[in-house]
């Protein structure tokens, strides 16, 4: 009873927030730029658009605040005992979003994390400088390239398949139909550049960063890091759309890698399957895959998305091979595949259903092999194009852990519930 007036008051906080947010998005929005709305949903790269609102300098400032309810339970073999779950409220969390249109076709952009469940304080997690035109070195300067030419720069998340796209930023979970996102999570911020080629459809990309999630002067065993994009992406009608990439991202050395624990805002399955006495704090990827890559690896990750009027699929083929830590310390290969399957519904497809399923296998030791699978079935209504409340169930397994494990006949599963703003 209790459980069910809890989420009874979630829904009504819910409810009582359709009006904070009331405004006119159009106005706010600036030159090639993905909306932190509805609008921004099954958008991928920053579109290109040659087409220019530039009068003066213009500061656009946005954010996000999300708020979940969790009522899961977990289970293993009982060799190490787990956290006690209950049901309550996770963390809220909030992100601080600066976009300047410094000049006609150059932009900046700045995301801080105000809180988190990994920072509970204030925290930047990266921006960058995006470059549509160079009229700033002289007007009409090399137009004809810049036609179809984007140059990226900064700390930033890194452009490594299409997942990225789709999954929960902190706050910013507003693109992602799920609660949760996918169990090998491909995200990190370094520094580098991309450079895009974009024309009657086709897709290109290359980039270089340093290798590095935490930025120092100080000499290391870290090399850069080159990935590379390559897709055809095209509104056939208007029903229909098609977009086909395939991404690689490699590192010849590293002192470590972060392409899967790249994100320290943290998981949204809070405590699952951790040991009793952990803290949400210094456990805050749970219920994820980190293959813990450390010296090398070169993963390459295939995306087909398609869409016909409300029915939506995206899925994910994901190889990845490096090597962990240590002296001379053995390659091992890890798969992911997930398939997100969605209808969205309603006069302005307000509403939607869906489902993902997601399964990872890999080489936990030369000897071992392990798999975990998750399937996440979901629904969500967006109240106004800024207002987002799901609700999902979710299931997570893991097989073939060694005796004694903490994974060993590890499963959880239960409700989730999320409230979302984004502006």
């Amino acid at each position: 009873m209790k459980s069910t007036l809890k989420l009874v008051s979630f829904i009504l906080i819910c409810a009582l927030g359709v009006s904070t947010y009331a405004q006119n998005k159009n106005k706010r929005d600036l030159d090639n730029f993905r909306p932190r709305d509805q609008r921004g949903i099954n958008v991928f790269e920053e579109p290109k658009d040659t087409v220019t609102t530039f009068e003066n300098l213009r500061v656009r400032l946005g954010g996000a605040s999300t708020l979940q309810f969790q009522s899961i339970d977990h289970e293993n073999s009982g060799a190490v005992p787990l956290v006690p779950l209950g049901a309550n409220f996770n963390l809220a969390t909030a992100n601080l979003d600066v976009d300047v249109q410094l000049y006609d076709g150059v932009r900046m952009h700045l995301r801080t994390y105000l809180s988190a469940r990994h920072h509970p304080e204030a925290w930047v997690k990266g921006g960058y400088i995006l470059i549509d035109k160079l009229d700033f070195v002289k007007e009409g300067f090399a137009e004809n390239w810049m036609k179809y030419l984007t140059f990226k720069f900064g700390h930033m998340e890194i452009n490594y398949g299409d997942a990225h796209f789709r999954r929960t930023d902190n706050a910013q979970a507003i693109y992602n139909p799920f609660v949760g996102n996918y169990l090998m999570d491909a995200f990190n911020t370094e520094v580098g550049f991309e450079i895009y080629y974009r024309r009657n459809g086709w897709l290109a990309m290359v980039g270089m960063t340093n290798g590095r999630l935490n930025q120092s002067p100080e000499e290391t065993n870290t090399k850069p890091s080159f990935l590379a994009k390559l897709g055809y992406d095209k509104q056939f009608n208007d029903d229909f759309r098609f977009r086909l990439t395939g991404s690689v991202y490699t590192t010849a050395e590293s002192s470590k890698n972060f392409l899967y624990d790249g994100d320290r805002a943290g998981s949204r399955y809070y405590l699952v399957l951790e040991e009793e006495g952990s803290s949400a704090v210094s456990q805050f990827r749970s219920g994820r895959v980190n293959p813990g890559f450390g010296t090398e690896l070169t993963s390459i990750m295939i995306n087909p998305f398609v869409r016909y009027k409300g029915l939506e699929f995206f899925g994910i083929y994901e190889n990845a091979t490096g090597k962990g830590f240590g002296p001379n310390p053995p390659s091992r290969t890890y798969n992911h595949y997930a398939a997100d399957l969605l209808y969205r519904f309603g006069a302005n497809e307000d509403f939607y259903v869906g489902g993902r399923y997601s399964y990872v296998d890999g080489e936990l030791t030369a000897t071992q092999d392990v798999s975990v699978d998750r399937i996440q079935l979901g629904a969500g209504w967006f109240l106004t194009q800024n207002i987002l409340a799901k609700l999902e169930y979710v299931k997570q397994s893991y097989s073939d852990f060694p005796t004694g494990d903490i994974f060993d006949g590890g499963e959880f599963n239960g409700l989730m519930m999320e409230a979302v703003i984004s502006f």
